[in-house]
């Protein structure tokens, strides 16, 4: 999962169009976020993006792989994707690619601060 300097802040530099891009080293890799939204990670010099049921079709046709955080457990992968070496290499491409991402992040974290509705207990309805 090592992460060479030189190769995240090209990853950086790249997503300089998408927003204000700050880094924080984790489990070897490097997690990306804009405005405190967790929308991607560097592992073994590569860029993953967030994805959903969104943005996914676009990186299955274009045949990106899951990140796989254990390499003895495939099965195990997550919602992120790599990102093809053109699309990196291109900063207007890549910052699309990105803000898709980004509404990745922004959808899950909405879903995670949505009040849930009450269940009632027992006692309330036996008032």
């Amino acid at each position: 999962m090592a992460v060479s300097g030189e190769y995240a802040a090209y990853v950086i530099e790249q997503l300089a169009l998408v927003a204000r891009i700050t880094s924080r080293r984790m489990f070897g890799g490097v997690g990306l976020y804009a405005d405190g939204l967790f929308f991607g990670l560097i592992s073994d010099d590569t860029l993953y993006l967030k994805v959903d049921d969104c943005n996914r079709p676009e990186f299955e046709r274009r045949r990106c792989n899951p990140f796989i955080p254990f390499p003895d457990k495939p099965e195990a992968s997550m919602s992120y994707f790599d990102v093809p070496a053109d699309v990196l290499e291109d900063a207007e491409e890549l910052t699309r690619w990105a803000r898709g991402s980004l509404a990745v992040a922004l959808r899950a974290a909405s879903k995670k601060t949505k009040p849930r509705a009450k269940k009632k207990n027992a006692k309330s309805k036996a008032k």
